[in-house]
């Protein structure tokens, strides 16, 4: 058993080496207009598996900098033989706006999750889906929240081109206009065409729900390049 998972652990190791990258989006969304950065990293070894990822955000409107800064870190463990992680997760950030004749600044209170995970795999590795369900403190704001996330990754066309993305849902009382709401839902599926062993184009569609001071639903679509290293 543990030689046949070494044989599946070296393989899926060879499958995502080019498993970091920089991507630059164009995101066409309403009152946005801007270009975001994201750098990203996936490594799994053979205690589980650590990922990252990094926005920047470039709202000439907003500063005369980097008007956001976001980055998520997660490590999957695991001391056995089978799909499930132990998984601990960091979210925090912040961002700054222009209100003339003041600049300002706020921040994305930092957040811890806790919880499992569990990841499905086709034979050859072109679907990937992977479960999670977290416990989440929220600073200053949900000590006892929960998160369920969904990440899924499909080659087809012989791995011409990538389907992937996730679908987040948390509890997060957020206030808009005197009226409260509870939960918030955000998914960003992302479609590439791979045009070589480094260089892929698409873009995503960001879907959301009371997400990032909007209330109620929005979709936000970007055009995007993105370089794996």
């Amino acid at each position: 058993m543990k030689r046949i998972f070494t044989v599946i652990l070296v393989a899926f190791i060879v499958l995502t080496a080019h498993s970091q990258n920089l991507q630059l989006h164009y995101d066409m969304g309403e009152d946005r207009g801007y270009m975001t950065t994201t750098l990203e990293m996936f490594k799994p070894d053979k205690w589980g598996s650590t990922f990252f990822f990094v926005d920047f955000d470039y709202d000439s409107e907003a500063g005369e900098s980097v008007s956001l800064a976001y980055m998520e870190i997660s490590r999957g463990l695991k001391f056995w033989d089978n799909p499930f992680e132990i998984h601990v997760e960091y979210n925090g950030g912040f961002g700054q706006f222009k209100a003339e004749p003041f600049n300002g600044a706020y921040p994305i209170n930092d957040a811890w999750l806790f919880g499992g995970n569990y990841t499905w795999n086709s034979p050859d590795f072109n679907r990937i889906f992977t479960l999670q369900a977290m416990y989440k403190n929220i600073r200053d704001k949900e000590d006892a929240s929960f998160q369920i996330t969904g990440v899924w990754t499909v080659h087809f066309s012989n791995k011409k081109f990538t389907f992937m993305g996730f679908a987040d849902f948390w509890k997060e009382e957020n206030v808009f206009d005197g009226a409260t709401t509870d939960f918030v839902f955000l998914t960003e599926p992302q479609i590439w065409y791979n045009a070589g062993d480094h260089l892929s184009l698409g873009g995503e569609v960001e879907l959301a729900s009371n997400f990032a001071g909007h209330k109620g639903f929005k979709v936000c679509p970007t055009l995007a390049v993105k370089w794996n290293f």
